[in-house]
């Protein structure tokens, strides 16, 4: 039987945000984000959910730490509330908003656990949206300071840190499909906070060069391969453009200085307004690594009233998960591999890669989650094979430490290896979390 190692010094463990877990949105001095306004609009969330309360880790979080220790992690990704840090968005800092931040790196570090701080993972104070968000030119300066309050506080003992999760969502998902906040349906306005997205990244990057931090800073970027659903020609050119969003949108803007040419040329056509883009070479800034989020793949047809892609998506015939994701880890390997001939990527961490399943409580109190651990167990396969093709992978982040407030679908979709039952607060770790224990143990698997 094969034997499935990883390289030494491998990073295990799991990645949360700060959102979905911490609650406490009225304690100690935090204010409102736009995911607190957005969930009091009846309908935007699933059941009307919410992250008020959440995990509660902002007053559990040493429980949760011991818990990731007995697990055995050497790594732990978690996101930073802009607004418990900093209440006006700008301004006076909140000292026991970011006086929590501080406490959790240390109990991480004391407990062996290798802390990766991301600065951005969607919830922006509401205060700041009022001001017009990320459509509003000053939002790179006020994330530049936001970022300066973190580096000047925790600077000294955090050495992993990621810009942005996920721009995509927040200019794609928040301003043109509208299911995430501020709630927007427009395209023009999502490619402009995309820009202005872009363009914050790379003054933090620029910021923590100059203030010679030691470390490493990166950013974490989605993608969602792109397949045609068949050999015409028609179907070929959808993917091309879906492809150009869901994958090349943010790393060409990276790693070549430009956003995809084919996808500005449609954008014209289509009567989008485009900014002038003047700046883009700000956003070059060199990163030490790549975080990768990584969850499925989609297929495309051609529809000619399907607007502006001319597509549909279509569903195959293989696995999916609850959430109704098609489970398809050959894309895995080859989204690694072409990262790196593409765009000759730095060393790169899977920041988030896992599963949802409706996962129940059995009589004897056990979650007997295969499905998740067979999940996992094919994508760790994935980025193996990638590993001994050379790709420069350095640690994978399990979505997610426990079931959590999954955004637009609230308490429904349990990504979690830890089961949290959302009434009493209660954590049992679920099958899947003793099984990657005993992967961490053995860095690797049969």
């Amino acid at each position: 039987m094969q034997k499935y190692e990883f390289p030494k010094g491998f990073k295990w463990g799991t990645a949360t945000a700060s959102y979905q877990i911490e609650g406490a949105v009225k304690q100690d001095g935090r204010t409102e984000s736009i995911w607190d306004r957005f969930c009091q609009t009846p309908g935007n969330i699933l059941h009307n959910d919410t992250g008020e309360v959440a995990n509660d880790h902002y007053n559990r979080y040493k429980e949760d730490v011991a818990l990731m220790k007995e697990l055995g992690h050497t790594a732990y990704r978690f996101s930073v509330s802009w607004s418990r840090v900093l209440p006006d968005g700008i301004g006076k800092v909140n000292e026991k908003g970011l006086q929590f931040y501080s406490n959790l790196v240390d109990e991480l570090i004391a407990a062996g656990i290798e802390p990766m701080l991301t600065i951005y993972h969607w919830d922006l104070p509401q205060v700041l949206q009022d001001r017009g968000g990320w459509q509003n030119p000053d939002s790179v300066k006020w994330f530049e300071e936001y970022s300066k309050v973190l580096f000047d506080k925790l600077g000294d003992r955090v050495k992993f840190w990621i810009t942005l999760n996920e721009p995509y969502c927040t200019a794609f998902i928040g301003n043109y499909n509208g299911i995430h906040p501020p709630g927007l349906r427009d395209l023009g306005s999502a490619i402009l906070v995309s820009y202005n997205l872009m363009l914050a990244h790379g003054a933090a990057v620029r910021l923590f060069r100059k203030m010679n931090l030691p470390g490493e800073i990166g950013i974490t970027l989605n993608f969602t391969p792109a397949y045609p659903s068949t050999d015409s020609e028609d179907d070929k050119l959808v993917a091309r453009y879906v492809d150009g969003l869901d994958v090349r949108w943010f790393v060409d803007a990276i790693f070549k200085g430009s956003f995809p040419q084919d996808l500005l040329e449609l954008f014209k056509e289509k009567g989008i307004s485009l900014p002038d883009f003047s700046e883009m070479s700000s956003i070059t800034e060199k990163i030490d690594f790549l975080g990768v989020n990584y969850y499925f793949p989609t297929w495309h047809q051609y529809n000619k009233n399907s607007w502006p892609f001319c597509g549909d998506v279509v569903r195959r015939d293989i696995p999916h998960t609850d959430r109704e994701w098609a489970i398809h880890p050959e894309s895995f390997e080859k989204l690694l591999i072409r990262l790196k001939d593409e765009y000759d990527t730095p060393k790169m961490y899977i920041t988030e890669n896992g599963c949802s399943y409706n996962d129940v409580l059995t009589e004897n109190g056990e979650i007997l989650d295969y499905n998740r651990i067979n999940y996992l167990s094919t994508h760790f396969k994935a980025v193996h094979s990638a590993i001994e093709k050379g790709i420069d992978i350095r640690g994978y982040m399990v979505w997610s430490l426990y079931d959590n407030f999954e955004w637009a679908f609230g308490r429904y979709s349990r990504f979690g290896i830890i089961y949290h039952d959302f009434e009493t607060l209660k954590r049992t770790p679920k099958q899947s979390a003793y099984w990657l224990r005993d992967v961490i143990r053995s860095n690797g698997l049969d």
